[in-house]
């Protein structure tokens, strides 16, 4: 499970015609180094497009290739991508996107749409926080306990009955 890249943007409301690439992060480690710029140009491509093509209060998840695109696009014109593996759990995925919007509306949300740049290092913290949703979504923890006590489970009752067929 691995997230390729984490795209904020801003859209919709203040003239704007475009969506406006505001903060990224990557992680594109698993590729070779000459194709990261592609694997990162492809990256930004596909979050442009699935931001114009989602209605506002709106999230949606897109099978691209072998990849899960998820993408919400809130009210407050703010919208944000997140390309991950499509072993990925959409769950832990639409939290990471509305952790993020959350986390940039508090540093700049009334200040959207007047500054020229805004500094939002939180979004790569969040990406390489968010590779292992186990660590991240208590839901996953569980499931995933749960998961390796039933093969304990069943191996000590196999054990148990194996002894019960000898003589």
């Amino acid at each position: 499970m691995k997230i390729l890249s984490l795209c904020l943007y801003q859209w919709r409301g203040n003239n704007i015609t475009e969506p406006k690439l505001l903060a990224s992060a990557y992680e594109l480690s698993s590729f070779g180094f000459f194709k990261r710029k592609t694997v990162q140009e492809w990256c930004v491509f596909i979050s442009d497009t699935l931001v114009k093509r989602t209605n506002e209060s709106q999230r949606q998840s897109v099978k691209e290739n072998d990849y899960l695109c998820h993408v919400h696009n809130r009210f407050d014109n703010l919208a944000c991508v997140a390309v991950c593996d499509s072993e990925y759990t959409p769950r832990v995925a639409f939290a990471l996107l509305n952790k993020v919007m959350d986390d940039f509306s508090e540093l700049y949300g009334n200040k959207l749409g007047k500054l020229e740049e805004y500094p939002f290092e939180q979004i790569g913290q969040l990406l390489t926080k968010f590779q292992d949703p186990n660590q991240v979504d208590k839901l996953s923890k569980i499931q995933r306990t749960l998961d390796e006590t039933t093969i304990v489970l069943q191996d000590t009752i196999e054990k148990v009955l194996e002894r019960g067929e000898k003589p």
